[in-house]
């Protein structure tokens, strides 16, 4: 067995395992928007579900199809603005995951945590509305379309987590570490431009390098 094929062996064991346990699975990274690094399905779903009140103030159920695509157009700006946002000014994906953002009179939490007990049947519910999704082969570049990263992990369609895999006897943790490195930058070296989902703090906030035996990670890329 080739190296390739143990790598994509290891990747469907990791995403098959994730997917038996609660996770949504994308085989590829169909409905992935690299421009603003989201998955926007998902982020309009669990606004709908979990928020419906709020959700109705700007897609309105009586508005038109334009309507609506317009209203989510705005929800995506008004999410991005804030994840691009400096976290100093309460920008982030972290902030924005512990407090939601907002657009005109719409106010939205981006994830419910698990409660500490199940008194609240409310947010239990909210709870078992998140959605985390593990995606295959994600083209993230703006710059280098072919460039891809192994898996990316997300929460209601906001990315948290990269990972590159390798395999014991044909690829090192190392490997993956230099890969990162050298050809994972959060700007890209010939075009001067952003890569959003590796920008510290305002995508993924760890990035993995796991194979069978060993994890490598790191919460910003720096080059070397």
């Amino acid at each position: 067995m080739t190296s390739a094929m143990k790598e994509i062996t290891f990747e469907s064991e990791i995403c098959q395992y994730l997917a038996a346990h609660g996770w949504l699975y994308t085989p590829d990274d169909a409905g992935y928007d690299r421009e603003m690094a989201l998955f926007p399905e998902d982020v309009f779903g669990w606004l709908e579900e979990s928020q419906p009140t709020e959700w109705a103030k700007l897609v309105r159920p009586d508005g038109s199809e334009e309507q609506h695509a317009k209203a989510k157009a705005r929800i995506l700006k008004a999410l991005t603005g804030r994840l691009d946002q400096a976290m100093a000014s309460g920008g982030g994906t972290l902030n924005v995951l512990r407090k939601g953002f907002q657009e005109v009179s719409a106010r939205f939490e981006t994830v419910q945590p698990q409660p500490t007990e199940s008194l609240n049947p409310v947010l239990m519910a909210r709870y078992r509305l998140n959605r985390l999704r593990v995606m295959r082969q994600v083209h993230y570049s703006k710059h280098r379309p072919a460039r891809s990263i192994d898996l990316v992990l997300f929460c209601n369609g906001i990315p948290v987590a990269t990972i590159e895999l390798k395999t014991d006897f044909t690829q090192s943790v190392t490997r993956g570490m230099v890969q990162y490195a050298q050809s994972r930058l959060p700007t890209d070296p010939g075009s001067d431009g952003k890569e959003p989902l590796l920008t510290w703090g305002a995508r993924a906030v760890v990035h993995f390098v796991v194979t069978n035996t060993e994890v490598a990670m790191t919460t910003k890329l720096d080059g070397a």
